[in-house]
């Protein structure tokens, strides 16, 4: 008896409905992307492992879909994957046992492309890349297993207009989507660098990002246990607890940080960033929040995340940040970068639940030609093969049955149309042609019936 059919969890199949939800999502942000300049750009699925370890920080090299190579089963190789397997086991790699992995998101594969194309790139490169990315998360509601990122980069420039304009491609994407009560909120690292120095030293910042980051999910007394077994004391927990208890407007927020970091030059630029963008993206739903830390290691400067609106339960739907050392990682200093993702899915997720969908994306055959028979159905094929020829999307049923099993197929199929060409209709040169919607059927000369869908 056959096992019932499965996919892994934490990924999807997507029927025609969703395919052009989906592409709608897609084609917003790819044109926006355009409309600022970025060209594409594609990556493999996998990477070699030493590409993406020790990129991310601690969690996330734990969510790092691992390969393993070829030929395991092999009996010459039988001792090295045991040897392999013992490594992993002690939480080690071996290159006996895998070598490469899927990759865990597109922003250190372009690092990676950049560091080894960057004396034919044009600089400032702007890219972007629409491409899926795989984590051994656990799947819930809006986290997957397997999704897609939108992506915008731009290296080789310091500029803060690059930040500007990033932070306007997500009010222009997703004002465009209609999710009007998006918010994207901006912090610095080098904010977070000062609070660090303020803790002990500047080495204390991951520790701090990483438990930070975990605010929103297990709450502050939580993220205070997580620093005392990062080696954080009372005083430096107060610090913190200081700073994240920072509220306000976004110029009360900004004055209080500034009593807080003191004379600290690295905290001082993160605020002068901060208020530059602040000042010059006035039309984004901007929101300082000094509680975003981002938990990657590789941000250096200004970070963002775009929220969902709050009634959606669903968190981020999008984020990014500076990253100005991230080629130095792969042998090539000296490249700066800055770049956001928009999560596809949660997008997706949002829209569905907020209902923001326009009506006509189910909409893909324009008109469907009935079977009125084996000579009527061969001459509605030329007619049809000449719409199509145009650019109309039709087809034509694939047998001779009741007209209301062919009503039905239309209907089920959202098709707004249905043709009828039968013997007189042929002969008198013209054809029926119905409004499934509106229950309207007229009757149009055949020389004429592309003018009808085109006008």
């Amino acid at each position: 008896m056959s096992n019932k059919p499965s996919i892994p969890q934490g990924t999807r199949d997507f029927p025609a409905e969703v395919v052009r939800k989906r592409n709608y999502i897609l084609s917003t942000i790819k044109n926006v992307f355009e409309i600022y300049g970025f060209e594409p750009l594609e990556t493999p699925a996998m990477e070699n492992l030493e590409t993406l370890m020790g990129k991310y920080g601690e969690e996330g090299d734990r969510l790092i879909f691992k390969v393993l190579n070829n030929g395991l089963n092999n009996p010459k190789n039988i001792d090295k994957a045991k040897a392999g397997f013992e490594k992993a086991l002690e939480g080690k790699n071996s290159a006996d046992l895998t070598e490469r992995a899927l990759k865990y998101d597109l922003t250190i594969p372009f690092a990676r492309y950049v560091a080894m194309n960057h004396t034919k790139l044009t600089f400032p490169y702007k890219r972007y890349q629409v491409q899926p990315v795989w984590r051994a998360d656990r799947p819930q509601k809006g986290r997957y297993r397997e999704f897609t990122q939108c992506d915008a980069d731009v290296v080789g420039s310091t500029s803060l207009l690059n930040e500007v304009e990033l932070a306007n491609i997500y009010h222009k994407v997703f004002t465009q989507l209609g999710i009007k009560d998006y918010e994207l909120k901006i912090n610095s690292r080098k904010i977070l660098g000062a609070i660090a120095e303020l803790c002990g030293g500047a080495n204390k910042i991951i520790d701090i990002a990483i438990a930070i980051d975990k605010l929103d999910k297990i709450g502050f007394e939580k993220v205070k246990e997580e620093l005392k077994e990062r080696n954080l004391n009372d005083d430096q927990i107060l610090i913190i607890e200081k700073y994240l208890n920072i509220e306000g407007t976004n110029e009360e927020k900004l004055s209080q940080i500034k009593l807080l970091i003191g004379d600290s030059k690295l905290g001082k630029a993160g605020v002068d960033e901060i208020e530059y963008i602040y000042q010059k993206a006035k039309n984004v739903n901007l929101q300082i929040s000094f509680s975003l830390a981002r938990g990657l290691n590789y941000y250096t400067g200004i970070i963002f995340e775009a929220k969902a609106p709050e009634e959606v339960k669903l968190g981020s739907i999008g984020g990014g940040g500076r990253y100005d050392g991230l080629t130095d990682l792969f042998g090539v200093p000296g490249i700066p970068g800055v770049g956001i993702s928009f999560g596809v899915d949660r997008i997706y997720d949002t829209m569905e639940e907020l209902k923001l969908f326009p009506e006509n994306l189910q909409v893909s055959t324009k008109a469907l030609f009935f079977n009125m028979g084996e000579t009527e159905s061969l001459f509605a094929f030329g007619v049809m093969q000449e719409l199509r020829g145009k650019g109309i999307a039709c087809e034509l049923f694939h047998e001779f049955i009741k007209i209301t099993r062919q009503f039905s197929y239309a209907e089920k199929k959202n098709i707004p149309y249905v043709i009828i060409i039968g013997t007189k209709e042929i002969e008198q040169n013209y054809c029926l042609v119905k409004n499934l919607s509106t229950g309207l059927q007229e009757v149009v000369l055949l020389d004429r019936l592309f003018d009808f869908f085109n006008k």
